[in-house]
């Protein structure tokens, strides 16, 4: 990793990436900034949204994750990012699975795998991201809140594993066997807008979609992922490279369907449904904001 400014992004499976910071790493990758992303499982629980592949589910041949692995490398490819790794090498951590809630959001699963990630111990995988850390030595990290988006026992592991890293790392007496420490500077979580969703639930009724997100209506309640614009720190404008972000959303092709919600919504309010990509900060300083009063840049500032 050669770029003066580094991007550091820990997801939970394979496609996450994509669905949150797709543009973002597009845009990054094409400016000259390093790009390096971490997946901590392979997805291998994963429902699989094409017929011909069911076979692969974990209650069959249990080939998923394998092929998954494929979709990633297909979609890094189509982003441009070079150095996509999963934490501890491939297989390292298993999918933990998830049940929906009766509140809407998602829980652990009634019964989990003994290698699952959600019953990682903390340090030994922050161990794990400490030694990514200090290699690339990246000044902004992304990863999910502390709620994981909408609830997944692994996107909430992902981030306690990612803050906690990111802490272990830059102490100057821990662990030296991983890596000189370094010491973040910048901490984003990322995030949905809820003014922008609304609108796009607008436009979607308008043309007459009630089956996109079906159920959520553009007045009422938003689910768990949608924040605020109180409380959002940063926007990424990549709408110029928002083709690549839906060339990758489609190459995860078991997880998203080219006839689902994110093309739906695209092709009803056009680029910026998904080529705006918001964030809240969680560590360090906001840097110059633009118009909306938000960072237009993540690394704003260093």
């Amino acid at each position: 990793m050669t770029a003066d400014q580094r991007l550091l992004l820990v997801h939970a499976h394979p496609d996450d990436e994509s669905i949150g910071q797709g543009a973002t790493m597009a845009k990054y990758v094409r400016e000259g900034r390093g790009v390096t992303l971490v997946t901590c499982t392979a997805g291998e629980m994963g429902e699989i949204l094409v017929p011909e592949l069911e076979h692969l589910a974990a209650d069959r041949d249990d080939l998923l994750g394998e092929h998954r692995q494929g979709e990633l490398q297909d979609a890094m490819a189509l982003l441009g990012v070079r150095d996509h790794r999963f934490l501890g090498g491939f297989g390292h951590y298993r999918d933990s699975g998830m049940k929906w809630h009766d509140d809407g959001h998602a829980v652990a699963a009634d019964e989990v795998h003994d290698n699952a990630f959600w019953r990682a111990d903390l340090t030994d995988a922050a161990d794990l991201l400490v030694e990514v850390i200090r290699e690339v030595r990246p000044q902004v990290l992304v990863t999910y809140d502390q709620f994981g988006g909408y609830g997944h026992p692994d996107h909430i592991q992902a981030h306690r594993v990612a803050m906690y890293a990111a802490q272990l790392a830059a102490v100057p007496s821990y662990r030296l066997d991983l890596g000189e420490p370094w010491d973040i500077a910048k901490i984003y979580w990322g995030a949905m807008s809820e003014s922008r969703m609304r609108e796009g639930l607008r436009a979607l009724r308008a043309a007459g979609d009630t089956t996109t997100f079906e159920g959520m209506d553009p007045e009422g309640p938003m689910p768990f992922f949608v924040v605020p614009d109180e409380q959002l720190s940063a926007v990424v404008d990549g709408t110029d490279v928002v083709d690549r972000k839906m060339a990758a959303l489609a190459a995860h092709r078991t997880q998203i369907s080219v006839d689902g919600p994110f093309f739906a919504l695209s092709n009803n309010i056009g680029a910026p449904a998904w080529g705006l990509e918001f964030f809240r900060i969680a560590k360090g300083v906001p840097g110059p904001t633009g118009d909306e009063g938000l960072e237009t840049d993540l690394f704003a500032g260093l």
